[in-house]
């Protein structure tokens, strides 16, 4: 399979040096996609756990996507060969980092984001497509991620299927919702 591509816009492996940029990109996709979805209260739950996570860049796992026209960051996600599912690096109670057995286990899909000035373009199919095709190359059969009730949609778009529904994070009786999905690659 090529490589992935979509007019107008260039994906890469993210550095640390985009960090501070890809934090402001989750933190306006949270705020703002998850409406209609989520109450405002379970937004500020779901900040606890969804972010940045060092981790995927460190381990060149991790991709940005800007737009060729203004060089903005428009988009961003990974794939994971460690057992952590979802989660920031602030949302310690769900990180694992064992390694995942290629071949045997499913690469985890992790912390797709698409900034809102961009939405409706693409680009989350484009950054699952790279995503995927990294995943495979390396070995996997699978892919597992945890969706966002938002996310839901365009995941049933791209293949994935249910494998449970779950509460990603509950503080104060305020419960966040989330379903785990999985598809071959």
């Amino acid at each position: 399979m090529g490589q992935p591509f979509l007019e107008g816009f260039a994906h890469r492996l993210a550095t640390v040096a985009d960090q501070e940029e890809i934090a402001a990109l989750m933190d306006a996709a949270i705020g703002e996609l998850q409406r209609g979805f989520l109450s405002p209260e379970q937004i500020e739950v779901a900040r606890s756990i969804m972010g940045l996570d060092r981790q995927l860049i460190a381990d060149g796992t991790y991709f940005t996507v800007h737009d060729a026209a203004s060089g903005r960051l428009a988009a961003c996600g990974g794939w994971s060969h460690r057992a952590t599912l979802y989660g920031g690096d602030h949302s310690t109670a769900q990180r694992n980092a064992a390694l995942l057995r290629i071949g045997t286990d499913a690469a985890r899909i992790r912390a797709m984001y698409t900034h809102p000035d961009f939405v409706r373009r693409g680009l989350g199919r484009y950054v699952l497509s790279v995503c995927e095709q990294a995943a495979r190359s390396a070995g996997f059969k699978r892919a597992e991620l945890m969706a966002t009730l938002a996310g839901e949609p365009l995941y049933r778009a791209c293949g994935y299927g249910e494998i449970e529904r779950i509460i990603s994070a509950s503080v104060d009786g305020i419960d966040v919702p989330g379903l785990r999905m999985g598809k071959a690659i």
